[in-house]
């Protein structure tokens, strides 16, 4: 045999080898193209989905390390519960109030009210919309935003707040509250129809979350002993700093999820990219943040303060979230950072107005809501000051007015508050008739 024969025979037989892969494809191995961005949309979202969902365990996590040891049960069980609600409400109300497409019983303002359904079973003989991503994804990623702002409340109100009446306050917050006003900008509704910018809901979420957290607190009013007569302040430390720690971490890394998911579209080379950009941008404003407080509470106190870092961390991830795609890493860093000023100034001052904010949530969330809010027009050329504030007046008015009505409606109906000796005693006990340190209690 010559080599011309031999070399023939070869590669006669490589081409038959390479088009055997090409038969199978043609044998619907591949999907077709115009499917490509839908799987990875819906793909992204279901991973940024549970990420978000894993920001449970960081709420959970912090509060529990940053309450008192007696009110630690309490705590996780209120969270539970809460993301459990949220899931059940934003299924039966929230998801269409939230995004009700032509469904709009107020064009603009209300949704109609309807249950959310999702695809059929393989997409069987549909003519499904392949250009975004499932209705299943899609619920499932906005759903974690709905629960996220029922956990902002939890932690404000820790320690002397009964759980049935938060639970209910959780049920009109999660099916009510939060989708009307989302419905506005996410929802194609009047405010985003102004032009209203808010990339993954420094307002949209965040402020909803503080300015409910914000009536309760003035409702329900301090704990015993926080204020003296004399105007002192006096501390109540958490039990457990190294799980608040690793709360703030769960967070810091669940945020990658809230932010990035929110490009909403995983399906050109160009959105993976900016998906990229925002994880970055995400990381170093919480990491400003973090910084920030860490100088400023050793100039202000001698000392640095753990929580404050832990909340400047927070503070920087919220300012940053209202619009992590377009600044530079050093615009992001330095919106994160003046987030983590923010926090460290704004806890005291709550004290001094006697508002007593457990976990300091209402600086992160509220303050640094509104920051991030109005730091988008730093950034993004298309964002309008007076758009902005408007937005975050009239999302803040539409949410303070409600929750402080359903909060005096509670009040006035069943009590929200435990009795003094409950209080002291602790909730668990009191409440719950366990106790998270069963060791470690005295007796």
């Amino acid at each position: 045999m010559s080599k011309i024969t031999k070399y023939s025979g070869l590669a006669a037989a490589a081409v038959a080898m390479l088009a055997l892969p090409a038969f199978a494809q043609e044998a619907d191995v591949t999907p077709p193209n115009e499917e490509i961005g839908y799987i990875f949309t819906t793909f992204m979202f279901l991973v940024t989905g549970f990420l978000v969902m894993w920001m449970a365990a960081g709420f959970t996590m912090l509060e529990a390390g940053l309450v008192r040891q007696k009110n630690t049960t309490m705590q996780l069980m209120k969270n539970v519960a809460l993301f459990s609600i949220a899931a059940l409400m934003y299924y039966l109300i929230g998801y269409n109030l939230m995004y009700p497409g032509d469904g709009w019983s107020i064009d603009g303002v209300l949704g109609a009210f309807s249950v959310a359904a999702l695809e059929p079973v393989g997409l069987a003989e549909t003519e499904t919309d392949l250009t975004y991503a499932s209705v299943g994804s899609d619920f499932f990623f906005q759903l974690m935003f709905c629960a996220t702002t029922a956990s902002i409340v939890s932690g404000t109100l820790a320690e002397r707040i009964k759980l049935w009446p938060f639970l209910i306050f959780v049920i009109v917050l999660t099916a009510l509250i939060y989708p009307i006003q989302a419905s506005w900008k996410w929802g194609g509704g009047f405010l985003d129809g102004m032009g209203f910018l808010d990339f993954a809901g420094s307002t949209v979420v965040h402020s909803v979350g503080g300015w409910a957290a914000l009536m309760g607190a003035l409702i329900l009013g301090p704990r015993i002993g926080k204020y003296g007569k004399d105007g002192k302040v006096h501390p109540f430390p958490g039990s457990n700093l190294p799980l608040a720690t690793l709360g703030t971490f769960i967070l810091w890394l669940g945020w990658f999820g809230f932010n990035g998911g929110s490009q909403l579209y995983m399906d050109t080379a160009g959105n993976v990219a900016d998906i990229s950009r925002i994880f970055a941008n995400t990381n170093t404003a919480a990491a400003g943040g973090a910084i920030a407080a860490l100088i400023l509470t050793q100039l202000l106190y001698k000392k640095p303060d753990l929580t404050m870092v832990l909340n400047g961390a927070l503070a920087g991830l919220v300012s940053i979230t209202a619009e992590p795609l377009t600044p530079s890493l050093g615009a992001a860093t330095l919106i994160g950072a003046i987030g983590g000023i923010l926090v460290v100034l704004a806890v005291p001052f709550l004290d001094k107005l006697k508002i007593d904010d457990v976990v300091g949530a209402i600086p992160v969330h509220l303050v640094c809501g509104i920051w991030g809010t109005i730091a988008v027009v730093f950034t993004n050329a298309d964002a309008s000051f007076v758009t902005q504030i408007y937005s975050i007046v009239v999302v803040g008015v539409f949410v303070s007015v409600v929750s402080a009505v359903v909060w005096f409606i509670l009040k006035a109906t069943m009590g929200i508050r435990v009795s003094e000796e409950d209080e002291i005693n602790g909730l668990d006990v009191a409440e719950l008739g366990m106790e998270a340190y069963p060791e470690f209690s005295k007796g």
